[in-house]
């Protein structure tokens, strides 16, 4: 008999515990959708209401419609974001498999080394890696953002991945050896999909950071055909004025993706750590 059926009260208590915590998270969530369907005034009035016939209005989503191409943003942020998460979790599971399948002279201090990023931000070498698109000609290109995130996403992967790699059996991997399979064949259809969690892990941790990124699109690709849905939506905000309907109406578009792709990761997280641990 399972632990729910036995314990029906901590069954009741967990999904009621679950339910608190996906209300509270996706409460400001909430509070700004239900904004951007408001005039002005009523945003600051009452910020907690639901709109009402006279509260009503669509200014916001027109005037993003209208100044800047909004659609050309949301692209280049989805390119930006889907790319930079499958070069890390590329790289970083196959720097990570290396670290903890081949033991060599120097193994320890090539994992320092490769998880030095997660203590020294890359911000601090802007100016440095600013001097290197303008030498490789990648100044307003996606490509910019892209290499930069992925180096930027590389140390918490190979950390978080080489940990759970050393856990996997070398009976599995050695059984595969003896009936042929290369090293590749190992790492592609033994060991990932039993670090599956793992990816999950580091692909949500990283998501979000990417996609509301406003510094390095401010400084490597500025340019209007290369804008982020981050940048572009700053056009909205002001020294002096600020329109909230334009600013909530593009917070609002944007969150639904982002959301999309974390539920997406999410269940695949769960999916992963279930069929593990339930057999």
């Amino acid at each position: 008999m399972s632990a729910a059926r036995r314990n029906p009260l901590n069954s009741a208590a967990a999904h009621a515990a679950l339910l608190a915590y996906v209300a509270i998270a996706l409460f400001p969530v909430f509070v700004i959708v239900i904004n951007s369907f408001k005039d002005r005034r009523s945003i600051f009035r009452e910020p907690l209401a639901l709109p009402d016939a006279e509260s009503f209005s669509l200014i916001g989503y027109q005037t993003v419609l209208k100044q800047g191409d909004f659609f050309l943003y949301f692209q280049n942020s989805f390119i930006v974001t889907v790319a930079s998460l499958f070069f890390i979790l590329l790289f970083g599971a196959m720097a990570a498999f290396a670290l903890a399948e081949y033991r060599f002279r120097g193994n320890m201090l090539m994992g320092l080394y490769l998880a030095l990023g997660i203590m020294i931000p890359i911000r601090i070498g802007t100016v440095a890696i600013l001097e290197m698109m303008v030498a490789t000609n990648l100044v307003n290109t996606l490509w910019a953002l892209i290499l930069v995130y992925t180096a930027q996403g590389l140390p918490l992967a190979v950390f978080i991945l080489s940990e759970f790699m050393r856990q996997v059996s070398d009976d599995l991997k050695n059984a595969g050896r003896i009936d042929g399979l290369s090293e590749y064949t190992i790492f592609l259809r033994l060991v990932l999909p039993l670090v599956r969690p793992a990816l999950a892990t580091v692909a949500v941790f990283n998501m979000i950071p990417i996609w509301n990124d406003l510094w390095f699109p401010l400084i490597l690709a500025p340019a209007e055909e290369t804008k982020t849905l981050t940048l572009g939506s700053q056009v909205f905000i002001g020294q002096f004025v600020t329109d909230w309907n334009a600013v909530l109406s593009a917070l609002s578009m944007a969150i639904l993706p982002v959301m999309g792709l974390y539920v997406i990761f999410s269940r695949q997280l769960i999916r992963g750590i279930t069929s593990g641990a339930v057999k």
